[in-house]
């Protein structure tokens, strides 16, 4: 008996040598390789040392920005601001997932599966339950029914189509679900009845990394911010910014109309951009997880340090993005989209906005990172932040602080404020006719050619 136990062990420990890959090394964990890849629309912004603040005359005289010397990680910056089109896809995102996220609860309190006809066809995807993993199963039967609604963490059927066309509605479920997301008929007028906008709100969560680094006691549960906006944007304020001026057109056609599709989107606040960077991680990886392939890190929007190092695009102590210090180039014709000339807005063959993609790029290959629209970063505005903030990677992020800076200049702003080194803010809640906004994401490495 004692012989047949020894004999086991060691045919043991033999499958086990023999199997072993490691041979005994200490050789790390072994998984997937990465590959990423470049993100769409994007510029690798290479890492390097600048130096950030007024180099040249402060004609303001706001004492905002003293030069500092600092360096900056490389990083992904898309190449042009969001446009309308782009916005408008995170947009019709939350549309969609409104209107199925209705259908399939009013299915599911109906009783209806994807087995019956009509609204039961949007039924949740875990409504069928006969194909379902172990796993799928376990987190129904244990996590369903936890949060406001009772629905969180449900997935939808977003195979079946959705059906606009009032004429082709497949039952009256669905026509209640529909009717409830457009505006009430008195309010409607030219025969026109529009989706409620008020109506289209995107909740997300995020973890305040910073507040929770500094803490000894609390959990991280406490650090965790959960967020409801409503994210279509402010299209009143091409009226409400200019008195006296008539904008009715912008307002009426800038947003959803095709022929400003490639125009950067306006009318959305600060909040609202860091809504769309949540969203724009969440459909890529979304995407990633159907492929099974590793997640990508998040969209952000890009620090105060980081927009003025990717705005200089590698000219050191240049007044603008194209170096400087002139606004026209060598055969008379303006660089950015500005007031130029005490205000004649139409001397740079533009009035309001132009296309994303308007005039030459810097030597990163941006475009417009003068002019056209100011730009939403992630710092918060403090006007003593270059005295204090860190030489690596500066950031005045100041969560609590509602003043965010924005960089740029914009179509209705003088030269001065096209300056790479100029600084404003405008508060998080605020959303202008003249700020739009451009995502960053951490550079993790390039593309693997071979694969």
């Amino acid at each position: 008996m004692k012989k047949l136990l020894l004999l086991s062990i060691a045919f043991v420990f033999l499958l086990t040598s023999c199997g072993s890959k490691t041979k005994g090394e200490l050789v790390g964990v072994q998984g997937k390789k990465w590959y990423p890849e470049k993100p769409y629309g994007m510029e690798l912004i290479p890492r390097g040392a600048f130096i950030m603040g007024k180099s040249e005359e402060d004609v303001g005289k706001v004492l905002n920005a003293p030069t500092k010397t600092v360096t900056v990680r490389s990083f992904y910056m898309d190449d042009t601001e969001i446009t309308n089109s782009e916005y408008r896809q995170f947009v019709e995102w939350v549309k969609d997932s409104i209107v199925r996220t209705k259908l399939a609860i009013l299915a599911d309190e109906l009783g209806m599966g994807p087995e019956d006809e009509g609204i039961g066809e949007y039924a949740f995807k875990d409504a069928d339950t006969t194909n379902m993993s172990t796993y799928d199963k376990y987190m129904l039967d244990n996590y369903s029914g936890m949060g406001e609604t009772g629905y969180e963490g449900r997935s939808l059927n977003r195979d079946q189509d959705l059906v606009w066309d009032i004429s082709e509605y497949p039952d009256e479920y669905y026509t209640e679900i529909m009717d409830s997301i457009y505006i009430p008929e008195e309010e409607s007028y030219n025969g026109q009845r529009t989706v409620d906008v008020t109506k289209l709100k995107y909740s997300y969560s995020w973890m305040d990394i910073e507040a929770a680094a500094r803490s000894r006691d609390a959990r991280r549960k406490d650090f965790i911010k959960h967020e409801e906006l409503e994210i279509y944007p402010d299209t009143t304020v091409w009226i409400r910014d200019f008195q006296y001026s008539y904008n009715e057109p912008m307002h009426n056609d800038y947003f959803w109309h095709d022929a400003y599709s490639d125009y950067p989107v306006v009318g959305v606040s600060w909040q609202q951009a860091q809504a769309f960077c949540n969203w724009r991680t969440k459909f890529k990886n979304d995407d990633q997880k159907s492929r099974g392939r590793q997640f990508v890190n998040g969209f952000r929007l890009p620090t105060e340090a980081e927009w003025e190092y990717a705005a200089r695009g590698g000219i050191e102590s240049g007044t603008y993005p194209w170096g400087g210090p002139y606004v026209i180039s060598d055969t008379g014709c303006f660089m950015a989209n500005f007031k130029p000339q005490r205000g004649d807005y139409a001397a740079d063959a533009a009035l309001y906005t132009v296309e994303a993609k308007s005039y030459e790029p810097n030597d990163y290959n941006l475009y417009n990172m003068a002019g056209n629209v100011s730009e939403w970063t992630n710092s918060s505005y403090d006007a003593n932040s270059y005295d204090y903030v860190s030489t690596m990677n500066p950031n005045g992020g100041d969560y609590g602080n509602k003043r965010k800076v924005i960089r740029g200049g914009s179509w209705k702003d003088v030269a001065y404020f096209l300056q790479v080194s100029t600084r404003d803010y405008e508060y998080r809640d605020s959303a202008r006719s003249y700020i739009g906004f451009r995502t960053v994401q951490d550079y993790m490495g390039e593309e693997d050619s071979t694969q």
